[in-house]
């Protein structure tokens, strides 16, 4: 949750700023002009003052800041060896010493040492694609790495190397031999291609893959930005969200948050060695190609005026997505890995996305003589330049508007997938639900805890409402939750638990702090400064907040959430906020048993959850043989076992959705393809069984609402 209490980040600055001057550090006057020393002495101060729980940098810190570093730089165990690891050992318990006296000597030896293992590298990989591959010989390639060891000489380096590049190409060759099947298919005349020159041409592929990584990533890299992983390597040592923004990222990262994005529509994140799709923006070219999904996996990526695309696994995520972005109107070919581990290539066309495609939308639906409306919120935006009039809680408030003019008699309101954004949009927002009162409570380090509360008294909405969530709804969609179950206002339908991520960014420009800076651009760093709690005092912190009624998902088994990140803050519980529950109480216990009840007999939630199970045990599978007959085995056995689950994407209710008279009215005069996107959404609600289950539950509500009201209790 980043840039969303603009006051907490001015005082934050201004705070550290005088902290920093009356320590009389300037860039004049300070005694290395060396600019990385800098960069390590303003960093480390900043941590030390400014996040909400700094850890001391001592033994501890040394040891696992040494591994995460060299983890990072050779993630896969192919450029050092045994040796060089034991050379490295020797800093290992003191680089809390050398960080507090700016000293930068580990990153010196590892960074020349890995810029001497990257030149040998490209001689054993030229080596290794020279010669023909066997793959008729049983041997097996392990792709977790955290199996591996360090070689010992430069014949394991080779061997390394050669199951690495066999595994590769061997994905190649299976993509040369399918596109042959599928020529003499379409024609019998067709003269297949001879078994050399398949296998010739998949190691070309490999080959001309892996020289543009190599020449347009590694080799494009200068000391600058090598010293900005060590750095960011550093700061995450104290949190997941507190990362370092060198220069160049904090460019990009102010242009992300311009208004629009120009590519293919998609919010990538690093997940280890892989890029994964995180968000996809409604509208755009990825979201229309119904073929990409969250949790898809990019392996690799083609332009369409290049013969050979390029592997970006374990590439930083800015230069990946250096390939992936393109002007509009051009053409990219994904290589996508699937939850399930298939592998397909889709085509997208680039555009420009606007963002006011990830804006709320709603939509009204009959079941049994009775009208639910349904409103979407990919995100809790927000425009602080001109907060009155472009904000979440204002749009959704517009489009409860709208429904109850269609005679809405309950509401969905659907945080799946929603990763947060704007704090004041989210207490904004709960107050359209409640007459007024807390909604979430935030502590800064050794600072009384503030309330922020909804102080209007007028209330949008006060009929039944369902609140949609699963495990990757996030931090403002968690605090939307969490207020609404604590009021007794909502019923939550998702899976055992939310995202977990209690915890509250500010992005801290570091050229502010410096008078007189004459060293450059020192970039920024995303500071953890807070942690957020719900109002009854418990932190959603790792726990998330565990749904009213849980029901399968396809993340149900994946580790997904906060508690599966490295160096995640801790869950902890403050004085419970004085609020009132929500006056109209429904039969709350009748209401989730009911819904049990349908779940425990409904045949799409099952094959989802057995889906989800399965998707598991793919995921857990990392060892895989290099003899092709084998591996095209195993890889027709998934997708056999794999048809079984296309019952899932084949689900249909009797549920029919349709726009509200506003948007029908904007529909019309619409030059866009407004319509197409709605009709496209309403057809997918349509198929969802989640939205199903949830009118049932505001059916049930509807039938008890208001059961009885309940004396009006205080917590405190």
């Amino acid at each position: 949750m980043k840039n969303i209490m603009k006051r907490n980040y001015k005082v934050l600055s201004l705070l550290l700023l005088l902290a920093f001057a009356s320590c009389s550090f300037t860039s004049k006057k300070f005694s290395n002009p060396d600019k990385d020393k800098l960069l390590i002495q303003i960093i480390t101060f900043v941590l030390d003052q400014g996040h909400f729980d700094p850890i001391a940098l001592d033994d501890a810190f040394s040891e696992e800041l040494f591994s995460d570093y060299i983890e990072i730089v050779d993630p896969v165990k192919r450029y050092f060896y045994e040796s060089d690891y034991k050379d490295f050992e020797a800093f290992k318990l003191n680089l809390d010493d050398q960080l507090k006296i700016t000293d930068i000597t580990f990153f010196n030896v590892v960074n020349e040492r890995m810029l001497k293992r990257i030149e040998e590298a490209k001689e054993i990989y030229k080596d290794v694609l020279s010669k023909p591959f066997d793959y008729s010989i049983d041997e097996e390639f392990d792709t977790n790495y955290e199996n591996s060891t360090f070689v010992k000489n430069k014949k394991e380096m080779k061997d390394r190397w050669r199951r690495q590049l066999k595994f590769s190409t061997l994905s190649n060759y299976d993509d040369i031999k399918e596109e042959e099947k599928r020529a003499k298919e379409a024609n019998s005349d067709y003269v297949l291609k001879p078994e050399e020159q398949i296998e010739e041409e998949a190691r070309k592929a490999t080959l001309n893959s892996i020289n543009i990584y190599f020449e347009d990533y590694i080799d494009d890299q200068r000391r600058e930005d090598w010293f900005a992983v060590y750095v960011n390597t550093i700061v995450e040592e104290f949190d997941p969200h507190t990362y370092y923004l060198a220069p160049k990222g904090k460019e990009d990262f102010d242009q992300r948050m311009s208004g629009k994005l120009e590519g293919i529509g998609a919010r990538l994140q690093k997940r280890m060695d892989y890029i994964k799709i995180v968000e996809l923006i409604s509208g755009g070219p990825a979201w229309r190609s119904n073929e990409l999904e969250v949790e898809d996996i990019i392996l690799k990526v083609k332009q369409e005026d290049e013969e050979f695309p390029v592997d970006i696994v374990g590439m930083r995520i800015n230069d990946a997505i250096k390939y992936i972005k393109g002007p509009k109107g051009t053409k990219v070919m994904l290589t996508i890995k699937k939850v399930d581990g298939s592998v397909k290539e889709v085509e997208i066309i680039r555009d420009v996305v606007e963002l006011v495609e990830t804006y709320a939308k709603s939509s009204i639906v009959e079941k049994d003589d009775k009208k639910f409306g349904i409103i979407n919120l990919p995100a809790f935006y927000v425009d602080f330049q001109d907060y009155k009039n472009i904000n979440a809680a204002k749009d959704v408030k517009s489009e409860i508007e709208y429904l109850k003019a269609e005679g809405m008699e309950g509401l969905v309101l659907d945080l799946r997938n929603n990763g947060g954004g704007s704090l004041p949009a989210v207490v904004d927002m709960a107050g359209l639900f409640i007459k007024d009162g807390p909604i979430v409570q935030v502590r800064s380090t050794d600072q009384p805890k503030e309330v922020l509360k909804d102080r209007d008294k007028t209330i949008s909405w006060d009929g039944p409402l369902v609140i949609l969530v699963n495990e990757i709804s996030a931090s403002a969609s968690e605090i939307m939750a969490a207020a609404m179950q604590d009021y007794k206002r909502a019923i939550i339908i998702g899976g055992k638990q939310t995202y977990g991520k209690g915890t509250v960014q500010n992005v801290i420009d570091l050229n502010n702090m410096l008078r007189n800076n004459t060293s450059g651009d020192l970039g920024a760093l995303a500071l953890t400064r807070q942690k957020y709690y719900r109002i009854n005092g418990g932190s959603v912190q790792l726990e998330g907040v565990k749904s009213d009624v849980n029901v399968p998902g396809r993340f149900s088994f994946i580790d997904v959430g906060e508690k599966d990140k490295d160096n995640p803050l801790p869950y902890d519980e403050i004085d419970a906020a004085d609020y009132t529950p929500w006056n109209y109480y429904f039969d709350y216990d009748a209401t989730v048993n009911n819904s049990k009840k349908r779940m425990s007999t409904n045949e799409q939630l099952k094959l989802i959850e057995e889906n989800a199970k399965w998707v598991k045990s793919k995921i857990d599978e990392t060892v895989y043989s290099l003899n092709y007959k084998i591996y095209k085995n195993q890889l027709e056995a998934n997708e056999l076992e794999s048809k079984k689950f296309d019952a899932i994407s084949n689900y249909k209710t009797n549920l029919t959705f349709q726009s509200h008279g506003f948007e029908k009215a904007l529909i019309e005069q619409d030059t866009t393809d407004l319509k197409e996107k709605r009709q496209r959404w309403h057809i997918n609600l349509s198929k969802d069984v989640y939205v199903e289950e949830a009118l049932n539950v505001l059916e049930d509500l509807k039938t008890s609402y208001p059961i009885k009201k309940v004396a009006s209790t205080v917590k405190n």
